[in-house]
């Protein structure tokens, strides 16, 4: 990774969000470090990314202590299975992005119970919501996304702070665009239910994240444009 990929993504969230009359500090950019070395993710964090974003358990499990005292947060944004639940929290995810079921949020739920520290603290999620339709992707469709945040909602130890999407897999930014906008609608109608709770909106990647940001986004997840293209 070369120090320059950093600077240009910092400058082009900056100059796409001015361009839309939002504050770029608003936006939060993840730098999605999977199959990335540590000392790849640290020339990142020392060239200015400050969130940090791993999609799969294991790695996380090797990366994350590592790092601990680098960053200043660490999200999960890969499909979480069950078994798995018990490592993620030991590493302490700001917030985990991909809950599309209520027996991932009640296995949650029911790990933190279990645990023996006296002051639990709550994990904050985003329900994944697959807002192209295509059947290769996880999340909840958009009309099942309030029934299943209701549910949660009666968890004591999972709260709900937002949604998130991956946009249509295709170079056509109309398609794109509308994925996105599905998704801000969304958030917008569960944020008059929940004003004090809905918070982010976590959409965007390297290919899409200034039509993400154009939309509302508020987290952006980036990977390939700051480190190249993965092994």
């Amino acid at each position: 990774m070369q120090d320059s990929n950093v600077q240009n993504v910092l400058n082009e969230v900056y100059e796409c969000a001015v361009s839309c009359d939002r504050l770029p500090d608003d936006i939060k950019i993840l730098a999605v470090t999977k199959t990335q070395s540590v000392s790849h993710i640290i020339e990142a964090l020392e060239n200015g990314i400050k969130y940090i974003a791993e999609s799969r358990v294991q790695e996380a499990e090797i990366k994350i202590p590592a790092l601990v005292g680098k960053y200043e947060e660490f999200h999960f944004i890969g499909h979480l299975q069950s078994n798995k639940v018990k490592k993620l929290l030991s590493l302490n995810p700001v917030l985990i992005h991909s809950i599309d079921r209520y027996s991932i949020a009640q296995k949650l739920n029911f790990t933190i119970t279990e645990t023996e520290v006296k002051n639990k603290k709550p994990i904050d999620i985003l329900i994944e919501v697959n807002s192209s339709g295509e059947k290769s992707k996880n999340g909840v469709l958009p009309s099942e996304c309030s029934e299943l945040i209701k549910r949660i909602e009666e968890l004591e130890f999972v709260k709900v702070r937002g949604l998130m999407t991956i946009g249509a897999l295709t170079e056509k930014e109309k398609i794109v665009r509308k994925c996105f906008k599905t998704l801000r609608e969304l958030f917008e109608k569960e944020k008059r239910m929940y004003p004090d709770r809905m918070v982010y909106l976590s959409m965007g990647m390297s290919s899409d994240f200034k039509i993400a940001i154009e939309e509302g986004a508020n987290i952006i997840r980036l990977g390939s444009c700051l480190f190249g293209s993965r092994d």
